[in-house]
């Protein structure tokens, strides 16, 4: 059961820089829709979280291109470094290891996450899959490689998400991804609600092995879903701000110094409730109740 294991650090560790992550702050934007666009306005969002105590900030596709419709990369990158934004997350990249249409859509965004991630000197380009596309394993790892080597030319990382959405779903085929594929810039991203919802035991995530250890998400929720709401559902709209549900964070991140990894922390929550709530209060109660998780 996630959150039951009890080994904990000797000494607490400092809290790292906690990153905003894209949908924290992504107002009234509505996952897999054509409105995934942030409602809050690009400057004003990043001056949001940087007034928060935020070092880090995540920008989506669909984002990305609204922002660029009236900025451009160059200014972007003006706009975060004049806020002390030091952690930058591109995503999300989908459909890049099989064919047809979706394939052809996946390599316009490819470049497009590319292009804004060496702008914008991303610390990585998040990448999976939402619809458990079939898919041979070796595919897969041949597919991860390329993509990772053409990032590498790019100076970034890819993180792939293990969700339960994926092929990839269980700690065993994210080491086969990452382990096959061989690449020093090619790693995985934990996101809590994901551990949870595949019922992983916090200490199995902390074993995975430093060097593909690549980042960490952190939101709150149901152990179980509520009856009548399907997970899909329960992910893109109902997941809760630190604190405010039943998982074991704090017992998760007294953890995570014990695993070697020690980058950002990004705060991920996509709320229905949080969509109507304006900038301000958004940006501010993430970063108090997230901080509030770590061990004093």
């Amino acid at each position: 059961m996630p959150g039951s294991d009890s080994n904990k650090p000797n000494k607490p560790c400092p809290a790292p820089d906690l990153i905003a992550s894209y949908w924290t702050l992504a107002g009234g934007a509505i996952p897999h829709t054509d409105k995934e666009y942030s409602t809050f306005e690009f400057k004003a969002r990043v001056e949001a979280a940087a007034r928060a105590g935020f070092k880090g900030l995540g920008l989506w596709h669909a984002d990305l291109g609204h922002v660029t419709q009236s900025r451009s990369l160059k200014e972007m990158k003006l706009i975060l470094d004049d806020n002390g934004m030091k952690h930058v997350e591109i995503e999300f990249l989908a459909d890049w290891f099989i064919d047809g249409e979706r394939r052809q859509q996946s390599d316009a965004r490819r470049k497009q996450l590319l292009d804004a991630a060496e702008a914008l000197g991303g610390r990585h380009i998040k990448v999976g899959d939402f619809f458990n596309s079939p898919c041979p394993m070796p595919r897969l790892v041949d597919e991860f490689a390329s993509l990772c080597r053409e990032a590498q030319a790019r100076g970034t990382k890819i993180a792939f998400e293990m969700m339960p959405f994926s092929r990839i779903d269980s700690l065993e085929k994210s080491r086969e991804l990452v382990e096959g594929a061989a690449a020093k810039n090619g790693g995985i991203i934990f996101d809590l609600w994901h551990i949870v919802k595949l019922g992983i035991p916090y200490t199995d995530v902390i074993r995975f092995p430093q060097q593909y250890f690549f980042g960490v998400e952190i939101n709150d929720g149901y152990l179980k879903s509520p009856p009548g709401m399907d997970l899909v559902e329960e992910t893109t709209a109902h997941r809760k701000l630190c604190g405010e549900g039943e998982f074991d964070i704090k017992g998760f991140l007294a953890l995570l110094p014990t695993s070697g990894y020690r980058g950002p922390v990004g705060i991920e929550v996509l709320s229905k409730d949080l969509r109507s709530w304006p900038l301000e209060k958004t940006a501010t109660t993430a970063y108090r109740t997230t901080l509030a998780q770590f061990p004093a």
